[in-house]
């Protein structure tokens, strides 16, 4: 009798290794400072005219030097479109401004106009945004459609204003969610996977420290001013006058750090949530913002732009894009070449230069 040979087993599956890139920004302050001042300059000239130049000047600038395994990104909008959008943004920033001016049935009328707008809008702001952008030659697209821009730009908003912005965390994070789940590179489509109450947390310690930090301004200035009575002798039960010359700067000071605080511990505790919880195609992404660093970093540069009147500005800019660059690393799977190209739809610019007008940040 023949026995059947062995059935060899199935060699082991080894695990496939994750190559960790470190995300790296490579330009310096002196660099976009030229940029910058050129910028500045020419837009006054012009009357505003080069501000869509300006703005892809910048914007190159920054993509091109925020690398991950060695490449730079980049941004390819045309200057020209950029003027067509921005002419038709600020028409409604005019509506918007002449609110103040006008009676209360047309201001009726032009909140709703704006309204009605403005989601689609914004919609079309982070589709044309990541049109233009590229990494590696390939670009960038956004799937989100009409109806969720609707109810993440209108609908969540009044649903937080209904509740009192205790729906505001939710909103926040429905928002992230929005941006990154509808976002792709190429063909393959980000994940997000953040928890609401890492949002709800970020917020929630961040009110708890700025409003504790403003009390203990409030009880320091409380005693200048009592010190400032008896410095007077002034008579018992006579209204203590404060000396402004004191209460003043220690006012703006507080104020001014409580909110620097708040910002430090929602921008770090938030980029590392969204982040970490964050998937392209089978790599992932690791963030390790530190709070304190960041409230050092956001309150030297507002210092150091109040101290030059503005001309420390470009220097923050990149100070801080240099900090978010290095605590970001990428841990992918496979290689670049995986990922595949799909022609996107050419996108009007109108709703980039709104967000940009309205000051809306719904960048990444």
């Amino acid at each position: 009798m023949i026995e059947a040979p062995p059935i060899q087993a199935p060699p082991p599956v080894v695990p496939e290794p994750a190559v960790f890139h470190r995300v790296e920004f490579t330009g310096t302050g002196a660099e976009y400072f030229r940029i910058w001042i050129v910028n500045f300059a020419l837009t006054i000239v012009t009357l505003g005219i080069y501000s869509a130049w300006a703005k892809v000047r910048r914007l190159q600038f920054f993509y091109r030097h925020s690398r991950v395994a060695g490449a730079g990104f980049d941004y390819h909008a045309n200057p020209i479109t950029l003027l067509k959008g921005r002419m038709v943004a600020l028409a409604l920033f005019g509506l918007y401004s002449s609110m103040g001016y006008v009676g209360t049935a047309l201001t009726i009328v032009i909140l709703v106009v704006l309204a009605a707008l403005l989601p689609w809008l914004l919609g079309r702001s982070l589709r044309f945004r990541l049109h233009n952008s590229s990494y590696r030659g390939l670009r960038f697209r956004f799937h989100g459609t009409t109806k969720q821009a609707y109810w993440i730009f209108l609908g969540m908003p009044l649903l937080a204003l209904l509740t009192l912005f205790t729906l505001a965390p939710m909103w926040h994070h429905r928002l992230k969610r929005y941006q990154f789940e509808n976002s792709a590179y190429g063909r393959t489509r980000f994940r997000f996977g953040a928890p609401v109450g890492s949002f709800y947390g970020a917020h929630l310690l961040s009110m708890a420290v700025a409003g504790g930090m403003l009390m203990v301004f409030f009880v320091i200035l409380g005693i200048v001013v009592a010190l400032t009575a008896v410095g007077q002798n002034q008579p018992a039960g006579a209204e203590a006058e404060p000396n402004m010359a004191v209460f003043l700067p220690l006012f703006v000071a507080g104020y001014i750090v409580a909110v620097v605080a708040g910002q430090a511990i929602t921008g770090a505790r938030i980029q590392n949530a969204i982040w970490n919880h964050a998937t392209l195609g089978r790599s992932t992404f690791l963030s390790d913002v530190r709070t304190r660093r960041l409230f050092w970093i956001l309150m030297t540069n507002l210092l150091g732009t109040i101290a030059t009147l503005g001309m420390f500005r470009p220097f923050a800019q990149v100070r801080l894009a240099r900090y978010y660059a290095s605590c970001m690393t990428v841990a992918q799977l496979g290689t670049f070449a995986s990922f595949s190209g799909a022609e996107g739809d050419e996108v009007a610019a109108t709703g980039e230069e709104t967000a940009d007008i309205f000051d809306f940040d719904i960048g990444f």
